[in-house]
């Protein structure tokens, strides 16, 4: 597979995890906590089979095949990591928002 098409897969889930967990968000927001969490569940399957591509890169450099690094593909992991970094933040949300309505 071309770099190219990697760094667009890795686009693809990261972005759809992060709109995943900020939706989430929104949903907690407004007292839906069921509907957040499973949408947390999608972002974290997105990100498990976006995690699985970048291992695929990692496992190809580690194993002597070099991976063209260009700026797409640096794009692409920057999504990622924006991406767990949301969803974990959309977790503490969806707990903060989780005892608020607990505590009322």
């Amino acid at each position: 597979m071309r770099t190219e098409e990697i760094a667009m897969g890795l686009i693809v889930g990261a972005g759809t995890a992060r709109s995943d967990a900020r939706e989430a968000i929104r949903l907690a927001r407004s007292g839906n906590l069921t509907a957040a969490r499973e949408l947390l569940q999608s972002a974290s399957e997105s990100l498990l089979s976006t995690h699985h591509i970048q291992t695929d890169l990692i496992q190809e450099e580690a194993t002597g095949n070099h991976i063209e690094l260009n700026l797409l593909l640096i794009h692409a992991q920057d999504h990622l990591m924006n991406a767990i970094t949301m969803k974990e933040i959309a977790e503490e949300f969806i707990e903060l928002y989780a005892s608020q309505l607990e505590n009322k």
